[in-house]
């Protein structure tokens, strides 16, 4: 027969078709084994209203078959075949898809679950093909036809002889170069891998030829080889399954095998959705982050398949980056497995199934701290800091989402709790959430801006994680209470009586004040007494957004933004290193200003901050010491 030309014929939409469409080689075997399954479930479909088809939906199945001399790959089904004109319009037409066709001609009938819909997927052959042929006999027909085609240049279509009804693709692989080893795919390691990665649940066998090893009869050491046909797929997606059918041994294998974790999840999460967007979901919160998670080279997303084939691995549309820590699968009708990942980012489905999943896992991890509140520990010691990171990245616009999620460690329970008990937990009198910030919750107790808080009976919340201090104040307040950091010099907890008597204890030593932040330089923003204090001799607090353990952390951080906090210097006026100082003012200025030295060095070790000149102030120690 005449070669004929493609109909929408040109080398650059066949190109495209193959190089833009598809930027993976091995997706070919996806879109092929994907074709074949459409086919069987036509002929499935058909029988059911046509008694003439005798074969059973348990007899369908698509073969693979291999041969490497040849260098020939073979793709086989039974299904419902094509004649003449279905081979012409379906294969010679580039993006006619007679899937979207059998598709739109059934559309009321519910049981066409076709994946193919944009009708490129055959052309992907040609990445690995130099030739292409595919031979087909359609159900109800006495004739056999065969599609020829080398790519660009057209194709022909003649009879030929074939028993069976169904489709045979036959492949003729390119020639091996420096950079493709098209051989590969004639490997039955390869072709295994591929199946499983894209195609394990496809509903029909998948079913290949391979070679194998057993003892001689008779023989307790010598082997022989022998060929068998072995199914390469599962079938049946554990996502599929009803929940009641399915143990925790199972979820536990699955996740363990396909996400390379032998730590059993902490949650399961398995949810079916109906309505105009429908999808199936199977998702696992792991019990401990992976090794890789907290660098930017790690990759959030779920596995999406359509229809039991996997169209992308890690598709980071499906979940937020604060909950990228969730591994699992999503399997959904609505898309074709054409969809690029720009068209992705923008399809209406998949918007609408991350939207559900974002709250189908917020309510998991809210019921998980509700009533198993030992693992949620464990979750939040993994994953915590991600949630906090969601709130402080977009400065507080998620924390409507976040806010319940959160656990700190308070000071009067001597364990976690949410912020809502917190401040359901708050006594007569407290108006603001407390917090104090430090590398670990014994430190922070023995921090001096704890004292106050603690004698005056107010829960205090232990800020450890370098992100705490930063989410609170992306929060701002939780349920109409601020949050007020322990050494903010603003903190008023003082009556009005003790406020004017330490207001006129400053303003009478207002001089010798002054005298001692000159003497520690620029570093401190203000020195004052203070009746905050109740042991310890001094503290330092900041004013401002910025407090010391935030500057800690900022200037720590491998970047060129560096900030100071305003520190002030308190001083304990019931201390007696308050007398101490007034002495030295009177009798000898220049040992208060050693002294004041001290006291500021002091107090910064306190904070956990570093000193200047940490053997000036030794030698000044050993001095006053030595007197």
């Amino acid at each position: 027969m005449k070669k004929k030309e493609f109909k929408s014929s040109s080398k650059r939409v066949l190109d495209l078709m193959i190089n833009s469409i598809y930027t993976n080689k091995e997706i070919f075997l996806r879109e092929l084994i994907s074709n074949a399954s459409d086919a069987e479930d036509k002929l499935v479909f058909k029988a059911l209203t046509d008694s003439s088809i005798k074969t059973a939906s348990s007899d369908l199945k698509i073969v693979i078959e291999r041969d490497k001399d040849a260098r020939i790959l073979k793709i086989t089904d039974n299904g419902i075949g094509m004649d003449e004109k279905e081979l012409e319009e379906n294969l010679g037409t580039i993006a006619e898809s007679g899937s979207l066709k059998f598709k739109e001609e059934n559309k009321d009938q519910n049981d066409t679950s076709i994946i193919g819909q944009f009708g490129v997927g055959f052309y992907s052959a040609f990445m690995i093909a130099k030739k292409v042929e595919v031979l087909s006999k359609k159900y109800n027909s006495e004739k056999a036809y065969k599609w020829v085609s080398e790519g660009t240049d057209g194709y022909t279509i003649d009879e030929c002889d074939k028993k069976d009804i169904g489709t045979t693709i036959i492949m003729h692989l390119k020639d091996d170069t420096e950079d493709e080893k098209y051989s590969e795919y004639l490997e039955e390691y390869t072709i295994r891998n591929i199946v499983t990665k894209y195609s394990d649940y496809i509903k029909y066998p998948i079913m290949m030829e391979v070679e194998n090893s057993r003892l001689k009869d008779g023989s307790k050491d010598e082997y022989e080889t022998f060929k068998e046909m072995v199914t390469l797929n599962t079938m049946v997606p554990l996502w599929k399954k009803a929940k009641k059918d399915i143990t925790e041994e199972e979820y536990n294998n699955f996740y363990s095998s396909r996400f390379g974790d032998y730590d059993k999840p902490l949650k399961v999460i398995h949810t079916n959705a109906e309505g105009l967007t429908s999808y199936k979901a199977l998702l696992f919160v792991p019990s401990h982050a992976p090794f890789d998670y907290y660098y930017k080279e790690y990759k959030r997303g779920l596995e999406l398949y359509t229809n039991g084939v996997l169209i992308m691995d890690k598709c980071e549309e499906l979940v937020p980056e604060y909950y990228s820590f969730v591994k699992g699968v999503v399997d959904t009708d609505d898309l074709s497995l054409n969809i690029s990942r720009e068209t992705l980012q923008n399809d209406r489905h998949v918007i609408a199934i991350a939207k559900a999943l974002e709250s189908k896992i917020h309510s998991e991890l809210k019921d998980m701290l509700e009533n198993d509140f030992e693992n949620y520990k464990k979750f939040f010691e993994a994953f915590g800091s991600q949630i906090k990171y969601g709130i402080y990245s977009t400065y507080g616009m998620n924390k409507d989402k976040l806010q319940d999620l959160l656990v700190f460690y308070s000071h009067e329970k001597q364990d976690l709790i949410t912020l809502d008990e917190y401040v359901k937990n708050m006594k007569d009198g407290q108006e603001e959430i407390y917090y104090a910030t430090g590398e670990t919750t014994d430190k922070i107790d023995g921090l001096p801006q704890v004292e106050q808080i603690k004698n005056k009976g107010f829960d205090i919340l232990y800020l450890t994680n370098y992100l705490d201090e930063f989410t609170v104040n992306a929060l701002r307040e939780f349920d109409g209470k601020k949050f007020k950091n322990a050494a903010d010099s603003s903190l008023d907890l003082e009556t009005e009586e003790e406020k004017k008597e330490i207001n006129k204890i400053n303003e009478d030593n207002k001089d010798m004040l002054k005298e001692i932040k000159e003497a520690i330089g620029d570093d401190i923003a203000d020195v004052r007494f203070t009746k905050k204090l109740v042991n310890h001799p001094v503290c330092l607090t900041s004013e401002g957004d910025i407090s010391a353990s935030m500057e800690k952390v900022i200037n720590a951080m491998p970047t060129d933004e560096k900030v100071n906090a305003k520190l002030v210097l308190e001083i304990n006026e019931s201390h007696s290193i308050c007398n101490k100082l007034k002495e030295l003012y009177k009798t000898d200025k220049e040992e208060l200003k050693k002294y004041a030295k001290i006291l500021y060095s002091e107090a910064r070790l306190i904070e956990g901050l570093s000193i200047e000149n940490p053997t000036q102030i030794s030698n000044l120690i050993c001095e006053i010491m030595a007197k």
